[in-house]
């Protein structure tokens, strides 16, 4: 079987979509499946990005305009779309989508002899309300539902199926615009990796991207560093605590530091000494990373998976986050966690909580993690899903 799978963007500080398409093929190439992806990039960067070679990546260059148009996809896809059994379409509210569409029906129209393949739409989360209701976002939620009944709502009704990650974003799709109704919707699941095995390297890469924390006990924040993720409600928790909870452990923030959101997250916490900011971390400081933490802690407004949370229940360790984090209720059914409202207040309860747990109910917690890990999202158990799935 030969996948096709289309995504703007696979730069991977754009998030966890093309990471997800970089577990699949871990597992594809022991099935028989071969995936090939298409991108909106220019080639010289996908170069620098280190994808393994076995993974097909056609570049189409740079799109334009806030829709993400490229004049190249429509021809590339009429010339190529016959070579394979399955597209996927990764994300929605730019021109890949329905562009897609077009093609699909140009063939069928004009080569009526070919067998086409089956189209599917992984929404990967931008089908959540939270984007509609979200108040900062006041413009693109009305850009969204014009676009939504012109374009949008044609993609998702026409393919063959709408694939989700978790089963909490399976239910919140159907909330947010009126005329959904897409021909079928699975919960495929999403899936990491195992991490590789703890050693020493990783806590001596870590230690050299944070050499202040001086191996104290820490919780760790990593993504990116966005109002959507919380990281405001965290520090504010922090400044709060910090002076009359001395077993508060420190706060590592892991992640890119060059916004301007993220340059006011760092005045924020300015002055605390338990805060410390990172930078991205990769490799072997990014495990070093987490399976140093004592927890995770995410207490994001909407997060539609969380690759990162996954990575940090299979290095055994538990989650502290929002319950707008789509995979909650898996952790809290398993036990891996503390959930809480996606607030100041929700915040600061989940961190006194964790300072209240004894060591006994920490390593309990720990435990839980690495099977909720193993039971929900182990990517080769997500991967037969799929493949079941668009079989």
């Amino acid at each position: 079987m030969r996948i096709l799978s289309i995504i703007t963007k696979v730069n991977p500080l754009s998030g966890g979509p093309i990471q997800g398409i970089r577990n699949w093929h871990s597992c594809f190439k022991h099935t028989g499946i071969y995936n090939t992806i298409v991108t909106f990039e220019e080639l010289e960067d996908v170069s620098t990005w280190d994808f393994p070679q076995s993974l097909k990546i056609y570049s189409l260059g740079k799109s334009y305009t806030p829709l993400a148009y490229n004049k190249r996809l429509f021809s590339f896809l009429v010339k190529n779309a016959i070579n394979y059994d399955v597209i996927i379409i990764h994300g929605i509210w730019q021109y890949h989508s329905i562009c897609t569409i077009k093609a699909i029906e140009w063939l069928k129209i004009n080569r009526p002899e070919t067998k086409l393949p089956k189209v599917y739409c992984m929404p990967h989360g931008m089908l959540d309300p939270w984007f509609q209701k979200e108040k900062k976002r006041k413009i693109k939620a009305i850009r969204n539902y014009i676009y939504w009944h012109l374009v949008e709502k044609h993609v998702i009704n026409k393919v063959h199926g709408i694939l989700f990650t978790c089963e909490q974003e399976l239910l919140l799709a159907r909330t947010t615009f009126r005329g959904y109704d897409p021909k079928k919707v699975t919960n495929i699941g999403y899936g990491i990796e195992t991490p590789p095995e703890n050693n020493l390297n990783f806590s001596q890469a870590f230690k050299q991207s944070c050499p202040a924390l001086n191996g104290e006990p820490f919780l760790l924040f990593l993504s990116r560093i966005d109002y959507k993720k919380g990281v405001d409600l965290l520090i504010e928790s922090y400044n709060l605590l910090t002076k009359d909870n001395p077993d508060l452990p420190h706060l590592v923030i892991a992640g890119p530091k060059d916004s301007i959101f993220a340059k006011k997250m760092i005045l924020l916490a300015d002055g605390n000494p338990k805060i410390f900011f990172t930078g991205m971390l990769r490799g072997p400081e990014k495990w070093g990373a987490l399976y140093g933490c004592d927890a995770f802690i995410l207490p994001s407004h909407q997060e539609n998976f969380g690759i990162a949370v996954a990575e940090a229940l299979a290095c055994s360790k538990p989650v502290l986050i929002s319950n707008k984090v789509n995979i909650y209720k898996e952790i809290e059914d398993g036990g891996a966690g503390i959930i809480n409202e996606d607030n100041l207040e929700g915040t600061l309860a989940n961190l006194k909580r964790w300072i209240e747990l004894s060591l006994i109910e920490k390593q309990k917690m720990c435990k839980a993690a690495q099977q909720v890990y193993l039971k929900h999202f182990n990517v080769e158990n997500t991967t037969s899903v799929l493949i079941s799935t668009i079989k």
